[in-house]
């Protein structure tokens, strides 16, 4: 039943794209553990995606500010699993003589429902706005968050500043630390292998989510706000609803995403947060294809490894130059040039939804 569903819904074979995913990271690993860790932080950006892709994708309410959640569920769990709250606060140090260190598995329910509470406050005032001036507005709230983090270290020291947090707990599953080597006599997973099968299990479980939800009530609701809001205000929606609720839905994927990314790195700062950030996760969801899960999955995976791809082709060429071009920025240029051309030859995506600009027909055979 659930192979039938995700194939109506332009997955494909979901079982053989499923165990490809699992021997993928076997693969890569017999070529260094920097390529898995690539194929880590692109799953990591699939969840992003998945659910910018509720705010932007099916409602569409254009978000600049999503990394902000991000941040969020980031800082809530590195607060919680690290020493520095014990350290800076001597009551809660009385408190927690061995430190808070508070499991992630404790911390991802609050982190999604803090993030989702941030996107509601950031959808509350925003409700009246559209186009462009609601992406000025979340472009703002999203710098607003990352200049709090980088200065609420004065007079109270909460978020550590520009340091940024460090020595956060890993991911235990199962009383297993996924920071160590699993050996499993066969073969030896080491931990960037052992945290990809974690993210991917989280994918799963959001695209099931996402792919229910797309096709429930509410799911066509906001994308009939995304048409034309004032015919669905006039059929009756309570667009006001519906739109705090894509907003907080779609911030709590970013909370979740953001406790993972803080458990997999062991250091957050607010470097990691910036605006490009942001500009990048709106990048996949359209390049992929608005509103189209394959699509979104596509954008973010291409979007996350191709940077890093292109580090070896920005070598060569840049000693093709005499050294006379910086290898980073001769690499943002490449990632531009190829964005670029594939918006001109897919205008609606690499993987648009099959009906969206379908014309509807009309009784004698004509076109509406």
């Amino acid at each position: 039943m659930t192979h039938t569903f995700l194939s109506k819904r332009g997955l494909g074979q979901p079982w053989l794209i499923f165990v490809l995913a699992l021997a993928l990271p076997l693969v890569l690993q017999s070529f260094g553990n920097a390529w898995v860790r690539i194929a880590d932080m692109s799953l990591l950006y699939v969840l992003l995606a998945l659910g910018l892709n509720i705010v932007v994708g099916y409602a569409g309410l254009l978000d600049l500010g999503y990394v902000a959640f991000f941040a969020v569920g980031a800082y809530l769990f590195g607060l919680m699993a690290s020493p520095h709250l014990t350290e800076t606060f001597p009551l809660i140090a009385s408190l927690f003589p061995d430190g808070l260190h508070m499991s992630l598995w404790m911390v991802l329910p609050l982190a999604a429902g803090l993030a989702g509470l941030f996107g509601l406050m950031l959808g509350a005032p925003t409700l009246k706005l559209r186009g462009d001036y609601l992406a000025i507005v979340t472009l703002g709230f999203g710098e607003i968050i990352r200049v709090f983090l980088n200065n609420l270290d004065y007079p109270v020291n909460i978020t550590n500043g520009p340091k940024g947090l460090g020595q956060i707990d890993a991911v235990t599953v199962f009383g297993y630390p996924l920071s160590r080597r699993l050996d499993l006599g066969f073969i030896e997973l080491p931990s960037v292998t052992l945290y990809y099968y974690l993210f991917l299990a989280l994918v799963v479980v959001s695209v099931v989510l996402c792919a229910r939800l797309e096709h429930s009530r509410i799911g066509r609701a906001w994308m009939a706000i995304r048409e034309d809001e004032i015919a669905a205000k006039a059929m009756g929606l309570n667009t006001r609803n519906l739109k705090l609720m894509a907003f907080g839905m779609g911030a709590s994927f970013g909370g979740v995403s953001g406790a993972m990314f803080a458990s997999f790195q062991g250091f957050v700062s607010p470097e990691s947060f910036s605006l490009m950030e942001s500009v990048m996760i709106v990048a996949m969801v359209v390049l992929g294809g608005l509103g189209h899960l394959p699509g979104v999955i596509l954008g973010a995976v291409l979007l996350a490894a191709l940077p890093e791809a292109l580090r070896y082709l920005a070598g060569p060429l840049q000693e093709m130059s005499g050294g006379r071009l910086d290898a980073a920025i001769l690499r943002q240029l490449l990632i531009a040039l190829a964005m670029i051309t594939i918006m001109l030859w897919r205008p609606r995506g690499l993987w648009p939804t099959p009906e969206h600009g379908k014309n509807l027909p009309t009784v004698g055979g004509g076109q509406a």
